[in-house]
């Protein structure tokens, strides 16, 4: 597999550069007397004073942030594409099999969105800070562990949301959808139930990377199998005529293909050697309350928002000149869906950044990551509204060429730019609260602007001030800047130390004690600019086993820390 050798070699050399270290500490001849341990107060045992996180972050440190955000971003922002792209593809087929199958299609992607694809996304996303602050923190077991209980929570969830496909037809009709559009859009998503089996894998084994910042791997998988997508769809729905059905089935064999690959990089690098707790563990079976803790808020933001789109949808439909609108309101969808790709990374980058040092005791390095990640949110945020401005005449030609739609169109973009003022700052600050294990804030907050705020003003607007379609999106506005001021207050007023506390409480928490002990750190080992930390490295290092000896090492630490003009940065990337 593709970076298979590079990261093994890597592992293996920062392996034997920490037994070279462990080896020195063994010859070492210890003193006679030692040295008078300092009194050990919170700040010792933090590679951070309360003094770091009064002063504004230096150039320096903002430098390093960016530059480890950008190392998950930017291969996150490419797998985006690519999928997006995948997307695409599948639409271009069903607008190739007729208006019927086009409509049906969309309507079945809408609801597998609403009642699965929402719901696994969000679930999965609970065990994002569990995972990246454990690595942080050195407890590599509970990755694995982790894992495996995402897994079997996304399985579980897997089972009622299937008989919910299943009946599609039924729920479909009843909402008062067309019998014949209902009837083809029951088939698609008939077909398509399979892949909720392997996104239950696909979405936690996404995660167990990212939170080890293995990004680039999965980069190269998706681009694999994406360009291998639109080959397998003609296969399906052109020379075997399976219709709409092979659209669906096209989406699955990508999604397979997907998960073989990133199995295989997995065991051909040794990426979860050291991660993974020696097969299916019984330990996986405990300490699921942190998991469904993080997980349920996740997935009721996630919904939230998503859904909201979708209803958009359905109001669109109530307009006077409904086709010309719902044809519109495609389009802005697909242009934010678009645009959303970059944030979307962006987050997950803060997120897993966050995390990681928040595990490894470093709040000063949380608060400069949250402070670069918004503001690299509010420039894309400034991008996408000038792109969308100049576009706005030009952009949706590309989808149709109906007047009316097309002048629609034109006249609502600007205000879907817009909203990405706020939900660029808005998609990463959900990010930084994820990171620090805070998605209940998030959820709340979503709820609060998206339909307490939102979705009233867009109904006002939208049809008793006759204003329409760009009614709507006045309301998303609305709603984008209500998410975008509390998500500012709240990271604004964060306790940078108590969430570093909290994260050492949520890693020790969810760690199973006969599996993996709970150790302190060597954090100037971690933080050392010249060793990457890799999963290999942490078998070498060996903690002391009397308090005594703990405190002596703190004290050297402390010293160690103290004595360095510069911390250098968190370097967790795999290249």
């Amino acid at each position: 597999m593709l970076c298979s050798a590079p990261c093994h070699s890597q592992f293996e050399e920062a392996a034997n550069d920490d037994g070279h270290r462990e080896n020195e500490m063994c010859n070492a001849t210890p003193p006679s007397s030692p040295p008078p341990l300092p009194s050990l107060t919170k700040s010792h045992l933090l590679n951070s004073t309360p003094d770091d996180l009064h002063r504004p972050p230096s150039v320096t440190e903002l430098a390093e942030e960016m530059h480890a955000i950008g190392k998950i971003s930017v291969p996150a922002a490419v797998t985006g594409l690519m999928l997006y792209s995948r997307a695409m593809i599948s639409m271009l087929f069903l607008g190739h099999l007729g208006e019927l199958e086009l409509a049906a299609g969309s309507l079945a992607i809408g609801f597998a969105n609403i009642t699965g694809y929402s719901v696994l996304s969000g679930l999965a996303m609970g065990m994002d800070p569990i995972c990246a602050q454990a690595f942080g923190a050195n407890h590599l077991k509970l990755l694995g562990l982790t894992l495996q209980r995402a897994t079997l929570l996304l399985l579980s969830a897997s089972l009622p949301i299937s008989l919910l496909w299943l009946n599609a037809r039924a729920i479909l009709l009843r909402c008062g959808q067309d019998e014949q559009i209902s009837s083809a859009a029951h088939v698609f998503i008939t077909a398509a139930t399979p892949d909720l089996l392997l996104l239950s894998f696909l979405h936690p084994l996404r995660v167990f990377l990212r939170a080890q910042n293995i990004t680039l791997p999965v980069t190269y998988c998706s681009f694999f199998c994406v360009t291998l997508h639109g080959p397998l769809t003609y296969l399906l729905v052109v020379r075997l005529r399976l219709g709409i059905a092979g659209v669906a089935a096209a989406m699955i064999w990508t999604d397979l293909n997907l998960l073989v690959c990133l199995l295989l990089f997995l065991f051909c690098s040794g990426a979860c050697r050291d991660t993974w707790p020696g097969g299916l563990s019984a330990d996986c079976l405990r300490g699921w309350p942190a998991l469904l803790r993080l997980a349920a808020p996740s997935c009721v933001s996630v919904c939230l928002e998503w859904w909201w789109y979708e209803l958009m949808i359905l109001l669109s439909g109530l307009f006077a000149h409904p086709r010309a609108a719902i044809a519109s309101m495609g389009i802005l969808i697909q242009t934010t869906s678009l645009v959303y790709v970059f944030p979307s990374a962006l987050s997950f980058g803060v997120s897993t950044r966050i995390g990681n040092v928040l595990g490894a005791n470093r709040p000063d390095k949380a608060r400069a990551a949250a402070v670069v990640g918004l503001a690299c949110a509010v420039a894309l945020g400034l991008a996408a509204t000038a792109f969308t401005a100049s576009m706005r005449h030009q952009w949706g030609r590309l989808f149709t060429l109906d007047e009316e739609t097309l002048k629609l169109t034109a006249l609502t973009l600007p205000i879907a730019g817009l909203c990405e003022l706020g939900n660029c700052p808005q998609t990463v600050g959900c990010g930084v609260l994820r990171g620090s294990a805070r998605p209940a804030t998030g959820a709340n907050i979503n709820l609060g602007s998206f339909y307490l705020v939102g979705m009233p003003v867009a109904v006002l607007l939208g049809f008793i001030g006759k204003m329409g379609l760009p009614g709507l999106w006045v309301g998303l506005l609305a709603a984008q800047a209500s998410c975008a001021a509390l998500m500012a207050l709240t990271l604004a007023r964060t306790d940078w130390l108590a969430e570093a506390e909290r994260a050492r409480e949520l890693t020790n928490y969810s760690t199973s004690p006969s599996t993996i002990p709970i150790s302190v750190p060597d954090f100037n080992h971690i933080l050392d600019n010249t060793t990457a930390l890799s999963p290999n490295s942490i078998e070498a290092e060996k903690k002391p086993t009397t308090l005594q000896d703990v405190l002596y090492m703190i004290h050297d630490d402390v010293k160690t820390a103290t004595s360095d003009s510069e911390t250098a940065p968190l370097v967790l990337s795999i290249d």
